[in-house]
């Protein structure tokens, strides 16, 4: 019996961590035993001891466990990489070490001036989760307004808070009855607050608000950590493109350095605009088009599209209105100036985007091909007044020392012997200020000279002397090109061919009769030659030209009539004309041709006899009216025909 109610009993219900309940038995048994008082009592105060040394032990056990909580958080954050997985750590463990149902964490936010919730762990309502707490409202907006632990065993029920409707929707959709919420402190300043909350009705012990407390000291320490490194981050980032700026700006330098030294060696050993490209595209990548004034390319290296001209012309004027490259779309340009003279255009598609002294370089080479265009147009007009000075000594009667003249055209590489045609082009193309007449000139030069050819500027025309047989062909090409260059139509007269420097005078003339006789026809803005014209090119170049007006004069006075009638009957006269004359005379030859019967033909000839008077077949007449049915037919034919 006495080893039944030892108090050596309860020393073993400690030992396997009993539940207080257990203790009851070693009493309950000395009583059924019939043990006295005093033995009862006895092991009454054993009971006491033992619930005692339970609880002492349960304190340190929960104790340890914060302990080894608090430790873990300190370990997360000296490992410090994520924050928001370090923070719902935190959340978690409170939650787990205070035994309630629900944890949470708020912050503040400055600039709206509350709190916003931002992590919950055994949460389920979303609305609650997306609660936004006003300073002073609520639990959570008076800790964060007065920065003091705060503890209710029953908030619905709990007068001491501000109730929003808001708020206490959320916290009774998540079910929350009891709440503890203590402040995130950084220094003196508020920046959060930390919950632990459960479903049902529950107080909180001083040692649960410590331990609350401890994690969100942690919290805090977490929330700073990770602003401190997020700026470090940013930072170092910051460096880090600084120093990539600095190198990227090193190496641009470097570049533009070794740029301006290969271009200066351009220059000085007589490169050209090709090489100026092929130096851009190397240091610079990409592909580069120089273009002329006129748009037509200079060089190009790389695939590289020409822009349409409206947008070329505006991205030219752009540059040189700033003064530098711009960009238009993904092509850079530079113009290409002398002063206030535009002679062209540097495009540049890059493979990767340009810096400051990139852009530096493509200007330089658009300065350095300017002053290769100047110097090869500087040459050009020297050569071309050579070229010049040889045409007038050619075309000059008479015509001395021909030995000289062939050598000099040796030495321009102008074969004399071989067959030449002279295109005589009109005034109308040099109309305008000087710089136009310069720029004819300047192109008749070089379309001249590329062709083994000679061109001079002589008594407001220009005159070319251009290899070939074909006068006719020679003065449409010369038409067609130079009406494209000046956007406006040009006259142009052939003569020839002609070999040898004798022969080559006449052909000049023959040339200018042809423009002269051209222009009196109202064929301004053609080309044509002299054997095209047959023998009425002959009569009007033969004379001074009094003009369109003498020639118009005398169609009118001669077939004025019969035009007039065919324009308003709709009738053939005119055409009825030119068969019966061309067939020597013979209406039934005249009506075979028009395939028509000899009585219209004579029906016709009647109704010309009455418009142009009964004398009009004598043979002076004749003569006159054939002329001018000629020079009316020429009037209106178009080269080729």
């Amino acid at each position: 019996m006495d080893a039944v109610s030892s108090p050596i009993e309860f020393l073993e219900l400690l030992a396997r961590e009993a539940a207080p309940v257990e203790f009851e038995g070693p009493l309950v048994a000395a009583r059924a035993a019939g043990l006295p008082a005093e033995r009862l009592d006895e092991l009454e105060q054993a009971k006491v001891v033992a619930l005692r040394v339970r609880a002492l032990l349960e304190r340190r056990r929960r104790r340890e466990a914060e302990l080894s909580g608090l430790y873990d958080t300190a370990s997360d954050l000296a490992g410090l990489r994520d924050s928001d997985a370090v923070l719902r750590a935190i959340v978690r463990r409170a939650r787990h070490l205070l035994g309630t149902d629900v944890a949470y964490m708020t912050l503040v936010d400055d600039e709206r001036g509350d709190t916003y919730m931002r992590v919950t762990d055994g949460s389920i309502s979303a609305r609650f989760q997306g609660l936004r707490l006003p300073m002073g409202a609520g639990l959570g907006g008076l800790v964060a307004q007065t920065g003091s632990p705060y503890a209710t065993a029953n908030y619905p029920e709990d007068a001491r808070f501000h109730h929003t409707g808001e708020i206490d929707a959320g916290v009774g959709e998540e079910g929350l009855v009891a709440i503890l919420g203590v402040p995130l402190r950084l220094g003196s300043r508020v920046i959060g607050v930390l919950y632990a909350a459960n479903r049902s009705a529950r107080p909180f012990a001083r040692e649960e608000v410590a331990l609350l407390l401890s994690l969100a000291a942690h919290a805090a320490v977490a929330i700073d950590t990770a602003r401190l490194l997020a700026e470090t981050r940013a930072a170092l980032a910051e460096l880090s493109a600084a120093n990539s700026t600095i190198q990227a700006h090193s190496a641009s330098v470097e570049r533009a350095a070794a740029a301006h030294d290969r271009m200066t060696a351009l220059v000085l050993r007589g490169g050209g605009v090709e090489d100026v490209a092929a130096a851009v595209t190397e240091v610079l990548g990409g592909a580069l088009l120089a273009l002329d004034a006129e748009g037509r390319t200079l060089a190009r290296v790389g695939e590289i599209d020409e822009p349409e001209r409206a947008a070329l012309d505006e991205a030219v004027v752009a540059s040189r209105t700033e003064g530098r490259s711009v960009r238009r779309g993904g092509l850079w340009y530079a113009a290409v100036v002398a002063g206030a003279e535009n002679l062209g255009a540097l495009l540049l598609r890059p493979d990767e985007e340009l810096v400051d002294a990139d852009q530096r370089i493509l200007e330089r080479a658009a300065l350095v091909t300017a002053l290769l265009l100047l110097f090869r147009q500087t040459v050009a007009d020297a050569e071309g007044r050579v070229r010049g000075e040889l045409l007038d000594d050619l075309i000059a009667r008479p015509v001395r020392d021909v030995a000289a003249l062939r050598g000099r055209a040796r030495r321009l590489g102008v074969d004399l012997d071989a067959p030449h045609v002279l295109v005589a082009v009109g005034d109308d193309a040099m109309a305008g200020s000087a710089s136009v007449r310069q720029r004819v000139t300047s192109w008749a030069t070089t379309y001249a000279s590329t062709r083994g050819g000679l061109a001079a500027a002589r008594d407001g025309r220009v005159v070319l002397m251009l290899p070939g047989e074909n006068a006719g062909t020679a003065a449409r090409t010369v038409v067609r090109d130079l009406s494209r260059v000046l956007g406006r139509p040009v006259t142009a007269g052939a003569g020839g061919s002609a070999v040898g420097p004798a022969s080559l005078a006449g052909a000049a003339v023959e040339a200018d009769r042809c423009l002269t006789a051209l222009r009196a026809l109202g064929r301004s803005g053609e080309g044509a030659s002299s054997a095209e014209l047959g023998f009425v090119g002959l009569l009007l170049g033969a004379v001074d030209s009094g003009g369109d007006r003498e020639v118009a004069r005398f169609l009118t006075d001669t077939v004025g009539p019969v035009v007039d009638y065919d324009a308003r009957r709709g009738t053939a006269l005119v055409k009825t004309l030119e068969a019966y004359f061309g067939v020597g005379g013979s209406l039934a030859r005249a009506a075979e041709l028009l395939h028509v019967h000899v009585n219209t033909v004579t029906q016709r000839l009647d109704r010309v006899g009455q418009l142009l008077g009964p004398e009009w077949q004598k043979p002076e007449r004749a003569l006159e009216v054939q002329l001018a049915l000629r020079l009316h037919r020429l009037r209106g034919q178009q080269p080729g025909q």
